[in-house]
């Protein structure tokens, strides 16, 4: 499951402690299904497992807290080659555990399948994933409904592994100015750029080296902004951050259309054009990544939160009140 980094313009835990949170992830993701699927096959789902929301905010603040002003000053290195998780003291392990409890899956009905378990336990993942996107223990923002049913962002979290990082239509301040860029997925290995075409399906994008293209539905014809000017833009601003970091991650380029056509005649350079017949061994070319988490991928990851424009509210104590009862 990818890690969501960053979600537009919105608040992320990831941008607060990159060091902490992947890791904590990966760990909170495989202890919550182990804990859910041993409750399933006991037949034992009741209130009496699912931890209360208040508790669990003041043992995460508590931890917060704990770490702000007693935390010791040597908390791991970052290796070249792989990224080890970061030395706790023990206190800090207890509170950081429990304190992760805040994930529960609320089991509204009982899965007759582990399968069906399984995409239930994802299905609220996906949604926590949204809250982590979108918030901090101190600062909130607004979740547009639409990312809730983004059938493609559902796909890319869900379905890929969970040392991919996921940049989701993040927007830069460059030179005081908000650059809103399009997909980037930060593997261990490379940097993937990726633009969506998307239209009816079966539609047709006739591409060129024009600033437009054609999108042909059925019998009507419709000119596009080619996706070469964002996927050349996203290119040249990454190159000027890795280049400024010292970052050493090569850069790849998509164009991609889920459920139509792509025509390009003539060649790109590092640019796959990925349409509705090539998508599917795309895909799963792409999922196949044995590499563990890095130093760089950290390092890029890092570089392009610092540019990050945010936008988000103080989280009252009302407020919390709030959203607790709604959860």
């Amino acid at each position: 499951m990818a890690q969501l980094v960053k979600l537009q313009d919105y608040i992320s835990r990831y941008q607060v402690d990159l060091k902490r949170y992947p890791t904590q992830f990966v760990r909170l993701k495989k202890q919550q299904w182990e804990r859910t699927i041993v409750k399933w096959e006991q037949g034992s789902f009741d209130s009496s497992w699912l931890e209360k929301e208040d508790e669990v905010e003041v043992l995460e603040k508590k931890s917060f807290f704990s770490k702000l002003f007693n935390r010791n000053n040597k908390e791991g290195n970052l290796e070249e080659e792989t990224w080890e998780e970061t030395e706790l003291l023990e206190e800090d392990v207890v509170l950081e555990d429990t304190a992760s409890l805040h994930f529960e899956p609320n089991i509204v009905y009982n899965p007759q399948t582990k399968d069906e378990l399984k995409r239930m336990y994802l299905n609220q993942l996906f949604h926590f994933q949204l809250k982590w996107a979108s918030s901090t223990l101190r600062e909130k923002s607004y979740v547009d409904p639409k990312f809730m049913r983004d059938k493609l962002l559902r796909t890319l979290t869900l379905q890929l592994p969970d040392n991919y990082f996921l940049f989701y239509y993040p927007i830069l301040k460059l030179k005081k100015a908000p650059v809103e860029l399009d997909i980037l997925l930060i593997l261990p290995t490379e940097i993937i750029c990726i633009v969506v075409l998307e239209g009816n399906d079966l539609d047709a994008f006739i591409g060129s080296s024009d600033r437009f293209w054609l999108r042909k539905s059925g019998k009507e014809e419709k000119k596009v902004l080619s996706p070469m000017v964002s996927l050349n833009r996203m290119e040249s601003i990454l190159l000027q951050i890795i280049k400024k970091e010292d970052i050493d991650l090569p850069i790849r380029k998509v164009i991609l259309s889920r459920n139509g056509y792509i025509d390009y005649p003539g060649t790109s350079f590092n640019t796959q054009f990925v349409d509705s017949r090539k998508f599917p061994d795309w895909f799963m070319a792409l999922k196949s990544s044995p590499s563990p988490m890095k130093h760089m991928q950290f390092k890029a990851a890092q570089a392009i939160l610092d540019l990050v424009q945010t936008t988000s509210y103080s989280r009252a104590g009302w407020e919390v009140d709030s959203e607790e009862i709604n959860e």
